[in-house]
Formats: structure tokens, C-alpha cells, sequence
């Protein structure tokens, strides 16, 4: 409830005034009485209630006015975050995944699988792929790797099987079978892999990799998020991100505070036009689709919450568009970079060490990637030189997680004193 202002305090002191009975103005010195000088009459605590009353409503408007005029900010219409090394540490979420798929392989009868080799055949596939089709090797999607890279365990272990089935029926060792025997077990083993067991096996992978990202979200995300909405109450807040990572998916944690999500993967063709793009122009390539279909999303969130308003009127395209968008991200090349050049202001993700960030340091050392990464050193050779041209795109740094709604504040202001 609003206090009432100075101007309706006085009003109702005069009004009051009037109701008073005269003889109880007898005790009241009256106006132009009072010598120069002289000592100011004693009020009744009554009076002496409604002055100060009075002038505490007048001194509070005097702050308020003085708080907006140093205050003034832009309206945040939009925040976007990037989620792996963002939200959460990447290397332990994919360890552990890695773990459910080495176990989901033994329960459907594939022995002596190690949790990391579905990322060592994953770099296997892509570097052999690179060799005749670079193209089509870097565009390959997270999941269409893994996809590839369980499938061909599956299928050398079939293969090893067959081998030594036929060796022991031909009572020789497996060396010493003809290639005409080794290429017929190998066209068998392609054909017993069930492409549904392999779907289940990935699907154990996925599940687990949000599962454990639910339990190593840092510390003071939710909180974080939460202080965002409620500064922000009209805020609609999106994922990017170019793995399978899903927030909405995330029904723990992350979920109640996310609008929606969009991956790399759900346009293969924007994604394959990206890395030719990336190919012919270098640092100049933009990774713009995916951040456009992020700004789509969010207009037509915003017009249909509009039109549940009571005051249809007051949300149109154009107020939409005045609202500032803010990106959040650990990396430069793709999400200080693509996001900037589609309108969004940038804040990045530079962590202490405590929060155990792995996927930026891979540009400081190149010869010592970490297990997860199945990008070529190529790739990350032209993703450095990306890094350095995002630098002047952004527009905060941000070390510990906490200080996050204070730079988007600080952005905010900014911009608003931009116009």
C-alpha cells in the first residue's frame, strides 16, 4: 500500500482542523501572535504527528525522485544462457554419462567396454571422416557421433565374436582367416547391431548426462536465477547450447525458471551452412541462425504472454523489439560472437578455478585437450582466431557466478544511458 503524500496530509490536517471545537482553540496560540524571535508554541502531540508524518512523506518523495534519476535502466526483455561450463562443469557430467553407457552396454550383453571409449571412437570417427570430407566432419552433431561411436563398438565386438566362432569351427586361429571369411563377418556383425539397442544405449547416456548435471549445477545458480526473476518479473529466459543439454528436461533444478530451449541440433541444415561458412571466411564466420531462432522464440513468447494482459494494447512488436537481450556464455567465438551479432548484449562466463571450467582452457593448450573434446586441433586453431575478434563484441566478465545479476544491472544501465 502506498504512503499518502504530502500534499493529502495537508489537506487532511486542515480538514481535521476544522472539526476541532473552538474552546480547544483557546489553548492554541494564534497566527501572528508569536513575536520574532520568540520560542515556537507547543503543539499538541496530535499536531506534532501530522507535521512529521507530513514532512516524512515530503522527505521520502524528494528520495524516490532523487533513486530514479540515478538508477535509470534499460528493460531486460530476455536472457539466453549457454549450459555446459555455464550452469555446470562439463568434464565431470560427460565422465559420468560415459559411465552409464558403458554400463548400459553390459546389460545388453557387450562386455569389456570402457566408459571413455565412446569418446575415443567418437575423435577415431571424426578424424578419419576429416580426411575425406572436412565439411561434413565438422558439422557432425554431438549425438550423430555418439550414435556412430557406440554403434561401431558394437559392431567390433560382434565382429571379434564371429571371428573366433568361425576360427574355432575351422579349428585355426583367427589370423589365419581369409580375408574373404573376415569380410563376410564383418557384413554379419554390421547386421545383428539392433539400431533400437543402440538407441538405448544412447538414451541411457543422455538421460544420465542430465541427471548428473542436475547434481553438479554450481552452488549459486538457483539462487542466481531466482534473484534474475524476481528483479526481472517479466523476463522470459531461454538455453543455447550446441550439445543435447536441455533445462527444460532438468525438472530438479533448472526447469521451473527456463522458457524454453534451442540446440545446434535442432537445424542441421543452419549448422552444416555455419561450418562452410566457417571453412571459406575464417574469424568472419558468424553463428548467427541459431541466435536468430533464439530472438524468434522470444517474440513470439513475449506477444503471447501480451495477449493474455489485460492491457492488450500496451505490448506490441515494437515494444518488444526496445527490450535488451542478454546473452550468457562461456564462450567467446560462438557465444559472445554469435549472439552479439544478432543484437544481444554479452556477458562471459570466465570462472575461477574452483568452478572447474575446462572447455575455454583448451585454447590456452592445445596439445592437452580434455577427454570429453572431439573437436580437431584444426577447428580450434579457427576458433582461436574467432575468440580474438568476439573480444571487442563483449560486454561483461564475470568470475563467480554470484556477481552475475549485478553485471546484467550494470548492463543495463549502461545501455540506458546509451540513449
Amino acid at each position: 500500500m502506498k504512503r499518502p503524500t504530502a500534499t493529502c496530509l495537508a489537506s487532511l490536517v486542515t480538514a481535521l482542523a476544522l472539526c476541532v471545537p473552538q474552546s480547544a482553540l483557546a489553548f492554541v496560540p494564534q497566527a501572528g501572535t508569536i513575536a520574532a524571535g520568540s520560542q515556537s508554541p507547543l503543539l499538541t502531540p496530535f499536531s506534532l504527528t501530522l507535521r512529521s508524518t507530513a514532512e516524512e512523506a515530503g522527505t521520502e518523495s524528494k528520495a524516490e525522485a532523487g533513486s530514479d534519476a540515478h538508477t535509470k535502466t534499460a528493460e531486460l526483455g530476455l536472457v539466453t544462457f549457454d549450459l555446459d561450463d555455464t550452469l555446470y562443469p562439463v568434464t565431470v557430467v560427460i565422465e559420468e554419462a560415459n559411465n552409464a553407457f558403458a554400463n548400459a552396454m553390459h546389460k545388453f550383453g557387450y562386455d569389456g567396454i570402457q566408459p571413455s571409449d565412446i569418446d575415443e571412437t567418437g575423435k577415431q570417427i571424426r578424424e578419419e571422416m576429416a580426411q575425406t570430407d572436412p565439411e561434413k566432419a565438422a558439422a557432425l552433431s554431438h549425438t550423430e557421433l555418439r550414435l556412430l561411436a557406440i554403434r561401431r563398438q558394437m559392431e567390433s565386438i560382434r565382429l571379434l565374436r564371429s571371428l573366433e566362432e568361425v576360427a574355432k569351427d575351422w579349428a585355426t586361429a583367427v589370423s589365419d582367416l581369409t580375408p574373404v571369411v573376415v569380410e563376410n563377418c564383418k557384413t554379419f556383425a554390421k547386421k545383428e547391431v539392433s539400431s533400437s539397442v543402440v538407441q538405448a544405449v544412447y538414451n541411457a547416456w543422455e538421460m544420465e548426462r542430465h541427471h548428473s548435471a542436475e547434481r553438479h549445477l554450481y552452488p549459486e545458480v538457483i539462487d542466481v536465477l531466482q534473484q534474475i526473476k524476481e528483479e526481472h518479473p517479466n523476463l522470459i529466459i531461454g538455453a543455447v547450447t550446441d550439445g543435447k543439454a536441455n533445462p527444460m528436461l532438468m525438472t530438479f533444478t533448472l526447469a521451473p525458471y527456463f522458457d524454453f530451449c534451442l540446440s545446434w541440433e535442432d537445424d542441421q541444415a543452419g549448422r552444416t551452412q555455419f561450418f562452410k561458412e566457417l571453412k571459406s571466411t575464417g574469424s568472419d564466420a558468424e553463428l548467427k541462425w541459431i541466435y536468430e531462432a533464439a530472438r524468434d522464440k522470444y517474440k513470439a513468447l513475449a506477444e503471447t504472454r501480451g495477449t493474455l494482459k489485460k492491457d492488450r494494447g500496451a505490448v506490441s512488436a515494437s515494444s518488444i523489439d526496445e527490450k535488451l537481450w542478454i546473452h550468457v556464455g562461456d564462450d567467446l567465438a560462438y557465444d559472445v560472437g554469435g549472439a552479439s551479432a544478432c543484437g544481444a548484449k554479452t556477458v562471459l562466463m570466465e570462472l575461477a578455478d574452483k568452478y572447474g571450467q575446462t572447455a575455454r582452457l583448451r585454447f590456452d593448450n592445445m596439445n592437452k585437450l580434455p577427454a570429453w573434446s572431439v573437436t580437431t586441433k584444426a577447428e580450434l586453431e579457427k576458433r582461436k582466431i574467432m575468440n580474438l575478434a568476439a573480444e571487442q563484441h563483449l560486454d561483461a566478465r564475470v568470475s563467480f557466478m554470484s556477481r552475475l545479476p549485478e553485471a546484467i544491472n550494470d548492463i543495463l544501465e549502461a545501455s540506458a544511458d546509451d540513449e
